[in-house]
């Protein structure tokens, strides 16, 4: 088994790019997108997959330390993985408990936007991290400290309000997806590069999902207007 598990790790894929590309790149990312899927449905599923998920990425954006094709390391990117895993457990156990407590629905979480209040603890915390995370990944020599802490401060507090069912984190995720892009293209990691331009559309239909459960009325009300 261990002799297996070493063979996947090791995999690659040469797509004629200049530089192969890791197997578990792309399934740390499909992973990923299984958990958004999940996410967007509202199922309590959609933390233990995404958490698989960011195992693998840990390992994929440390280039350097674990001598990966690209051999670059994006600590920015490696750190978010495991800010996600803490925030993942979180929202595991307030999704789990939201379920057991409404038994009668199917979703895991009840879309809310977020008070003026947790708007503004949310945006000081955005300043604070993305001072800290800059200087802390310039010092560490990320590959692009400014973008990596953009992203590593987006993707915490989007997956924070995910857990807290916050509408906006779909617009935060967004926002990572459009610096995550390029970055990822300059560094080699195409098939991140692609699942952040996917997400980036996905979060669209995410946010119309959870607009449409909240409110559940307006769309039968449009719905029998068409019909009648």
């Amino acid at each position: 088994m261990g002799e297996v598990i070493l063979r996947f790790l090791n995999a690659q894929w040469d797509v004629g790019l200049g530089r192969p590309i890791l197997w578990r790149e792309i399934v740390g990312n499909l992973f990923g997108l299984a958990s958004a899927l999940g996410g967007a449905r509202r199922r309590v599923w959609a933390w233990p997959i995404g958490i698989l998920g960011n195992a693998l990425l840990f390992t994929v954006f440390l280039g350097g330390v674990f001598h990966t094709p690209q051999d670059l390391d994006l600590w920015g990117q490696a750190g978010r993985q495991v800010f996600f895993i803490i925030t993942s457990v979180y929202g595991w156990v307030a999704w789990g408990r939201y379920r057991r407590h409404h038994s009668d629905s199917r979703d895991a979480v009840r879309p809310r936007w977020a008070t003026p209040r947790e708007r503004a603890v949310a945006g000081a915390a955005a300043v604070v991290m993305l001072v800290v995370f800059y200087l802390a990944l310039e010092a560490l020599g990320s590959w692009g400290p400014a973008s990596d802490a953009w992203i590593l401060t987006g993707s915490i507090l989007a997956t924070y309000g995910m857990a807290r069912g916050w509408n906006e984190f779909w617009f935060v995720w967004i926002a990572v997806d459009l610096v995550g892009v390029p970055l990822l293209l300059s560094a080699h990691y195409y098939p991140s590069a692609l699942m952040y331009s996917f997400y980036g559309l996905f979060c669209l239909y995410g946010f119309l999902t959870w607009w449409r459960s909240e409110h559940p009325r307006v769309v039968s009300d449009d719905e029998g207007d068409a019909v009648g």
